[in-house]
């Protein structure tokens, strides 16, 4: 898992049978810091996010755990939101 901020929204008028009703936003990766780091990425929505917020995500074969539909076609998923950033450890913080 990484973190990310969603940055945007993703409008596709025609795509995949499985992806109907489903949301795809745009992802910024963050490093340790909270700082972004390589390219935004499109990410399918598996929990209710939204822009602005702070967010977990996959990649690969792991991205489609989260739909039933084994034919979901995803490699990067959303799959959590982090309540605040104030909970995400930084740098080299002690345990």
């Amino acid at each position: 898992m990484q973190l990310a901020r969603v940055i945007g929204t993703v409008v596709a008028t025609v795509k995949n049978d499985s992806l109907e009703g489903r949301k795809l936003l745009v992802i910024q990766s963050l490093d340790g810091e909270l700082r972004p780091q390589g390219a935004p990425l499109v990410a399918l929505d598996a929990i209710g996010a939204g822009v602005g917020e702070l967010v977990f995500w996959c990649r690969g074969k792991e991205a489609s755990f989260p739909f039933k539909r084994e034919d979901t076609p995803t490699d990067c998923t959303i799959i959590g939101i982090v309540d605040s950033d104030r909970h995400v450890t930084r740098g080299s913080a002690t345990r």
